[in-house]
């Protein structure tokens, strides 16, 4: 399959503003000249890569799977080009909005090192929920989000037009119940615990598991109170009110007394990825810089959990 590089920008163009008229506008080009560089491009593919439907312009399987790999290019040179012009060159304000666990462990420990090799730029990190997080991305009030989903529900949540996802880190599921509540750990049956499940906030992605479970095990799977930090919910288990589900980052450096941490098959894993707009223009190179340096940092947090 011999492809010419160029033609990827397009395909991007058109998966991020979700239309080849948006696409053209975005560009600088015409629309004639979006589809000739869409069809040459399925040409070289042997496949097609775009569905126009009444909502606009969707990608195929094999469209997403040539888009990827355009966005990895684009990383690519991005990186290049921030080692080429020196961080001392890199300068701005970029704020970044995240979770908990994400700023906590994966962020914090790292900006006294960010600050040293990038001294004009700063980093200014936002952390909230959700809801109010899109909300401010939307506003152009954070340059991006770090956002967190449950992979095996991930593609039910659409990008907005225009934004990019960039993936940061998968890790998987814990599920902690009070000490010794659990005669055996083999072959635990996650519809028939011996404790109600704890709420959690239904924008959350461990709300998306609980509800995933309640399908794959036609059970009820009731809950009881409603938590938004970890460390709430180990208290609540703890206190053996009942059982949750809680990823591996959100347990790093958290005292555990009084609970059992579980593998459990099931569970499935957390995905960490990176939302933002607009990443391609020149304008966003101290952008470009940060989710590099949020990749580096997650990847090497993975590193790390995994040896």
């Amino acid at each position: 399959m011999d492809i010419d590089p160029r033609r990827l920008r397009v395909l991007l163009a058109v998966a991020r503003t979700g239309g080849v008229l948006a696409a053209a506008d975005e560009l600088g080009i015409t629309p004639s000249a979006v589809s000739q560089q869409l069809n040459k491009l399925e040409d070289e593919t042997g496949h097609a890569l775009v569905v126009r439907t009444p909502k606009g312009s969707v990608l195929t399987p094999a469209g997403l799977a040539i888009a990827e790999a355009g966005e990895e290019i684009e990383r690519a040179l991005s990186v290049a080009r921030a080692r080429i012009e020196g961080g001392a060159k890199i300068a701005g304000v970029v704020r970044v909005g995240g979770f908990t666990s994400f700023v906590r462990t994966v962020v914090i420990p790292r900006l006294p090192e960010w600050r040293t090799q990038y001294p004009q730029l700063q980093i200014r990190m936002i952390e909230d929920d959700f809801p109010a997080l899109m909300r401010l991305l939307r506003q152009r009030q954070l340059d991006a989000v770090v956002v967190e989903l449950d992979s095996t529900t991930a593609g039910q949540r659409s990008l907005s037009a225009g934004m990019t996802e960039e993936p940061l880190l998968d890790e998987p599921w814990k599920l902690v119940v009070p000490a010794g509540a659990l005669l055996t750990t083999e072959n635990i049956d996650l519809g028939r615990l011996p404790l109600p499940w704890l709420g959690v906030e239904s924008s959350a992605a461990n709300a998306s598991v609980l509800g995933r479970l309640r399908e794959s095990t036609g059970a009820q799977m009731e809950t009881v109170h409603q938590y938004q930090d970890t460390l709430t919910a180990l208290a609540l288990v703890a206190a053996g009110e009942g059982v949750a589900i809680v990823p591996t980052l959100a347990l790093t450096g958290v005292v555990q007394d009084g609970v059992d941490i579980l593998d459990v098959p099931g569970l499935g894993t957390r995905r960490i990825v990176l939302w933002r707009f607009d990443r391609r223009r020149s304008a966003s190179m101290p952008v470009d810089t940060v989710a590099r340096l949020l990749r580096e940092s997650a990847a090497a947090f993975d590193t790390r959990s995994t040896s």
